[in-house]
């Protein structure tokens, strides 16, 4: 793994994209390669609620949005959709992020990696603990509640660790085509996994076929 005095900053979204498929992380962090489709289109027009900057206060809660993070351990920076600050004696002293999500909740974790990476910036910024946050799902219309318990923070850091080291390397994992992943990428056709994994399979008949050959040469 990389040294995290050495590590690049990472984009906070980049820990999802590791998660969900290494190859997408480094076709958008490493090659700098996007590509829109209706699905991100769609996800783009319901962020641009809380993508104004805006800042707003009920009853000591100062709920701000689109605000900017940054964390050095693990070396990440980004932007919080939504995070509700509560304020006494004009001093913060509690912080739940919010993060807005288009679709369902996930069998997976990234949504949730996602999450404990601003809070783990915003415990940075502010000198205090952050022990939950909020995911809240348009299909659903409701706030999932999501605790930073100590699984999770590992989990977090060693996912930050992996993608770090994936952008220091400069490299871009092969393809590996999964149907309900893939189909829906909006990198498909510069990934082209259903190609690039044929072309693997190929290779290893190849070579299994010359590594054969070789061992029987020589005989009649």
């Amino acid at each position: 793994m990389t040294d995290q005095a050495d590590a690049p900053s990472l984009p906070i979204s980049g820990l999802q994209h590791w998660m969900v498929c290494p190859r997408q992380f480094a076709l958008i962090h490493v090659e700098r390669i996007w590509a829109e489709n209706a699905l991100t289109a769609e996800g783009r027009v319901a962020h641009e609620a809380v993508d104004r900057g805006t800042a707003e206060a009920r009853k000591g809660v100062k709920r701000v949005t689109s605000l900017a993070l940054v964390c050095r351990d693990p070396p990440l920076h980004g932007v919080a959709d939504v995070v509700e600050l509560t304020i006494e004696r004009r001093r913060v002293v509690a912080a739940l992020p919010v993060e807005h999500k288009l679709g369902r909740p996930k069998a997976h974790r990234a949504d949730e990696v996602q999450l404990c990476a601003q809070a783990l910036a915003l415990e940075e910024m502010f000198g205090l603990t952050v022990p939950e946050g909020a995911l809240f799902y348009g299909r659903t219309r409701r706030r999932m509640a999501v605790m930073f318990d100590d699984d999770l923070r590992a989990l977090t850091r060693h996912i930050a660790a992996e993608a770090a080291a994936c952008l220091a390397a400069g490299q871009t994992p092969p393809a590996v085509y999964d149907r309900k992943r893939c189909d829906a990428c909006s990198l498909i056709d510069t990934c082209r996994p259903r190609a690039l994994a044929r072309g693997r399979a190929v290779a290893g008949w190849i070579e299994a076929r010359l590594g054969s050959d070789a061992d029987g040469e020589g005989e009649p």
